[in-house]
């Protein structure tokens, strides 16, 4: 099984900046694309930020240039440096990860999702 941890989560004024971590563990093989969503009350989960295992990085329209996704592969961890935060962002922003985990003599694939962490933005 692989647990994923989130942290970072808070409340802040609008324009300040955030640092969301997120933690991987069990026992994992390797980690392929680590991603970042979010959820806002009566809304659609919505994908905010993705990378690769690699460092290739994707964005939504809405927080490119305000949000910078990076990862620690030897530390199985990625993070989220949000800056220049709206009150539209706020939502629980969650983790996922897809990979390959160490199974009983074979490697299995898995897709974990985090328990998730509030972020709010007041205006």
């Amino acid at each position: 099984q692989v647990q994923l941890v989130e942290s970072g989560g808070g409340l802040v004024q609008a324009g300040g900046s955030l640092r969301l971590s997120c933690a991987a563990s069990g026992s994992i093989f390797s980690i392929n694309a680590m991603d970042w969503y979010r959820q806002a009350p009566g809304k659609w989960r919505e994908l905010v930020a993705a990378i690769t295992r690699g460092g290739s990085t994707n964005y939504a329209d809405s927080v490119r240039g305000r949000f910078t996704i990076s990862r620690d592969n030897a530390k199985n961890t990625v993070y989220l440096q949000m800056n220049s935060l709206k009150p539209e962002d706020t939502a629980v922003y969650y983790c996922n990860a897809d990979g390959w985990l160490e199974g009983n003599k074979r490697l299995e694939p898995f897709n974990t999702w985090g328990q998730g962490t509030q972020v709010t933005v007041s205006s």
